[in-house]
């Protein structure tokens, strides 16, 4: 088991935070969609009486997702694994603002495999010590992780000019570019992303190399994913829930029918 928090800092309300990455979540997945791989929405619905975070929140939004992803796994999991074992299935309770989120491999690995991933936002600098209220053992093991959004290094083929938090200015808030090191300590809105990932995988020989593979993998898609966040502010500014709830609907017929045709799209998994 390989436990990491990574604090994700950005220039936005708590509030402004639901929109956008609820906003973000839908876009992203159409581009990680297409030539019988992607995202398949099957549940988007209410949920009450779930207890989370020792029953603090216990009502918000349930989703249920399948991803098909065949190119985004390492090539020595794809040497292994058998035809059509190469799904993701994804449960969330987005009980904002906390969220939980549980992924696993039923067809194959069943309950060798799990990815928790439990997210707190909140309106500071990234500077609380134990906002999951972890027990002693488990901060211990956890390994705190801060993604700088603006001055992290990303891989080349992620790298998009007009994704650029150093370089975008908002038309619509005047917030960015986010410059020099120390860009956190001076912007206002403030909030903080506190992501723990838990996980674990039991394979004998490979466990700790596919726990490293996928910690990296997930330190990847939240820098990536924030810095889309951040400039893709002027398109999500100023939608309300409502707004968001119409451009899931939409967005699930789209990917559905881009899942079915065109070439495989969107993120891939890096050489080991």
């Amino acid at each position: 088991m390989l436990i990491k928090e990574y604090r994700v800092t950005l220039p936005l309300t708590v509030e402004e935070y639901q929109v956008a990455q609820l906003f973000s979540v839908a876009e992203a997945s159409k581009d990680n969609t297409g030539g019988g791989e992607g995202i398949e929405v099957l549940k988007n619905e209410p949920f009450t009486n779930y207890p989370l975070l020792g029953g603090k929140y216990n009502t918000g939004q349930y989703t249920y997702k399948i991803y098909h992803l065949a190119s985004k796994v390492p090539s020595f999991i794809r040497l292994l694994a058998p035809k059509g074992s190469l799904e993701i299935h994804e449960e969330a309770w987005n009980a904002y603002p906390y969220c939980k989120t549980v992924i696993t491999n039923p067809p194959y690995m069943k309950e060798k495999f799990k990815l928790v991933i439990e997210t707190m936002h909140a309106p500071d600098r990234g500077n609380q010590d134990n906002v999951h209220e972890l027990s002693n053992d488990k901060l211990k093991q956890r390994e705190v992780v801060l993604i700088d959004i603006a001055n992290d290094a990303v891989a080349s083929g992620d790298f998009k000019e007009d994704e650029d938090p150093t370089k975008f200015k908002s038309q619509k808030t005047g917030r960015g570019p986010l410059v020099g090191p120390d860009w956190k300590e001076r912007v206002n809105p403030v909030m903080t992303c506190y992501k723990l990932v838990t996980v674990e995988f039991k394979w004998f020989g490979l466990q700790t190399r596919i726990e490293s593979f996928i910690q990296k993998s997930e330190r990847r898609l939240f820098t990536n994913f924030h810095r889309q966040v951040f400039c893709w502010m002027d398109r999500w500014y100023g939608l309300t829930m409502a707004d968001i709830r119409a451009i899931e609907e939409k967005t699930k017929e789209e990917l559905e029918a881009l899942r079915q045709k065109g070439e495989v799209r969107g993120m891939k998994a890096e050489s080991d």
